[in-house]
This record gives C-alpha cells, sequence and structure tokens, in this order.
C-alpha cells in the first residue's frame, strides 16, 4: 500500500456538507486493514524517537487510527471530546466555526504539564479543530506539542495556522 493507492479509494463526496465543498471521505480507506496499517506504521515511524507519552484522538475520526498508534507506541490515548460527553471534570475550549461556535474537551485527569503529546485528527482543511486542541493542550499545561492528519487539503492553508503552535505533519496531500 502506498499514498497514491490509498488517494485512488479515498471517495469524493461533492456538496457534502454543503454545496461547494468536495468532502474526502476517508471512511473508503477505514474499510480495507491494509490502508489501516499504512496509516498505523507509517505514523508509528514518525513519532516513535519524539517521546510522545499520550496520543489524544480528535473526535469523531480521530478515534479510529490514533489508538493503534498508541498502542504501537505504549502509550496512553485521550478522547478530545465535543462538550457534554465526558463524564467527570473537564477542561474546554470553545472556538468558532463557519456556522457557530463549537466547543471541546478533555478529562481534567487525562493530561499533565510532564505530557509530550500527539494530537491526531483524519484531515486537515482550515485547521480551526486543531488549533483549539493545541490550545486545550496549552490549558492542560502541555509544553511539546505534535499534530497529526491521515490527508491534509494544501489549498485551504490550515498548516498555516498550526504551524507556529505545534509541529504539523500529513500522511496524505491533495
Amino acid at each position: 500500500m502506498n499514498e497514491q493507492q490509498i488517494k485512488k479509494i479515498i471517495r469524493n463526496v461533492p456538496d457534502f456538507p454543503k454545496k461547494g465543498i468536495q468532502f474526502k471521505d476517508l471512511t473508503t480507506a477505514f474499510l480495507k486493514a491494509e490502508c489501516n496499517q499504512w496509516f498505523e506504521e507509517k505514523l508509528t515511524e514518525h513519532y516513535k524517537e519524539l517521546g510522545i507519552t499520550k496520543i489524544c484522538g480528535i473526535e469523531s475520526r480521530g478515534f479510529i487510527i490514533a489508538p493503534l498508534v498508541a498502542n504501537k507506541l505504549g502509550v496512553g490515548f485521550v478522547p478530545v471530546r465535543k462538550k457534554g460527553k465526558l463524564p467527570a471534570d473537564t477542561i474546554e475550549e470553545s472556538y468558532s466555526k463557519e456556522y457557530g461556535i463549537d466547543t471541546i474537551e478533555i478529562h481534567k485527569d487525562a493530561i499533565t504539564e510532564n505530557d509530550v503529546v500527539m494530537i491526531h485528527d483524519d484531515l486537515l482543511a482550515t485547521g480551526g479543530t486543531m488549533l483549539a486542541a493545541i490550545h486545550l493542550m496549552k490549558k492542560a499545561g502541555v509544553k511539546k506539542i505534535y499534530t497529526s492528519f491521515l490527508v491534509e487539503l494544501d489549498g485551504l492553508k490550515g498548516r498555516d495556522i498550526l504551524q507556529n503552535e505545534a509541529e504539523v505533519f500529513s500522511l496524505i496531500h491533495y
């Protein structure tokens, strides 16, 4: 499996979630064990020597590959959830989206200032959700943060708002 083969497997869905958007649907890649193994191997290889202590996956598609990489690296997995989904005390961060305000949370006891964190999501578009996740980690006192994506939509320039905050690494570029 390689990047070009996976690009052929990722489905394009026109006009989703709204007219004019060309949605990259990674669920077609997640159906294939070979794709998941490629994602897992490439991310593990990139992060294995960086001292990662926790991997955070952003709801919901960040939950698919992040735990696999956490397991390979022998570190904990922390879900970054939408507001109201976690049962214990949380730290939260709100951010603006094109259609309103959204809030993400982690449990207060999930991250410490001594953690080295990799935050994972499936796709980097404009970067707003990941930027909020980075700010959430900083609220928890984290000093070293990495970000990872399976796919990056280069033309939307999400990397530009993230790269001053954390390292940005993406496997596939469109």
